[in-house]
């Protein structure tokens, strides 16, 4: 049996968006739709990177399309109540994936569009104003961003991890690190998202930050046990 989380959202909250049917299929269109704009983002950089590689390489993308999956496989349960969702051993990998990796973007993006107020090499305007670049590349991406974190509370509802999914998450989002800023410790990798400045240890070392930190969210919103039981 899973145990208490401690996860702030209501299992009643919860239950309302993720088993009513037209509050289910907006929250499928509103992801297809961030999907679309978060591949936008990294579209002209993509051809450099190895297909199978792209989902590394789409940090928030990968994000968006784990909590979809988690949203589809409710999709057979709307209209019902959220105690007959079976706690499937696969439905944990996913939920387990999504929260980490919905957080770890969350907080990425806080600190990436951030850094200049830290670096004195950056000027302090790079992203943070009130003109119509600013109000979409700065404040309507953290906004949507922290979105993230709301639908990662939402869906771990309905989940479940263990140390080994945990484990795992960890391993996963320590090699997306890599793949974005090996070259901090002298790998011949370097295929961070696209930011307006050369994103140094700094960045780098905010990722690495970011990825513990939703792990432990993970461990702590999501029901722990080893079976499909609730």
């Amino acid at each position: 049996m899973p145990d208490a989380t401690r996860n702030p959202l209501p299992e009643s909250l919860a239950e309302f968006y993720l088993t009513t049917p037209y509050t289910l299929a907006l929250l499928l269109v509103a992801n297809g739709l961030a999907f679309l704009v978060g591949v936008r983002y990294y579209v002209e950089t993509m051809p450099a990177v190895a297909t199978w590689l792209w989902p590394l390489y789409g940090d928030s993308p990968t994000a968006i399309a784990f909590g979809t999956l988690v949203l589809a496989a409710m999709v057979p349960f709307a209209g019902r109540r959220l105690s007959s969702v079976p706690r499937s051993t696969l439905l944990a990998a996913l939920t387990t994936l999504a929260v980490v990796w919905l957080v770890k973007m969350g907080l990425w993006t806080f600190v990436a569009l951030n850094v200049p107020f830290v670096r004195p090499d950056l000027p302090l305007d790079l992203y943070v104003g009130f003109d119509a670049d600013s109000l979409w590349a700065y404040w309507g991406i953290l906004l949507t961003h922290a979105a993230f974190l709301a639908q990662a509370l939402l869906i771990a509802r309905v989940g479940y991890t263990n140390r080994r999914l945990l484990a795992g998450a960890l391993v996963l989002a320590l090699v997306n690190d890599v793949f974005d800023y090996g070259f901090v410790v002298g790998l011949p990798l370097a295929n961070y998202p696209p930011v307006r400045y050369d994103p140094g240890i700094l960045l780098a070392a905010g990722s690495v930050v970011a990825t513990f930190v939703a792990v432990g969210v993970a461990a702590a919103v999501l029901p722990s046990g080893d079976d499909g039981g609730r």
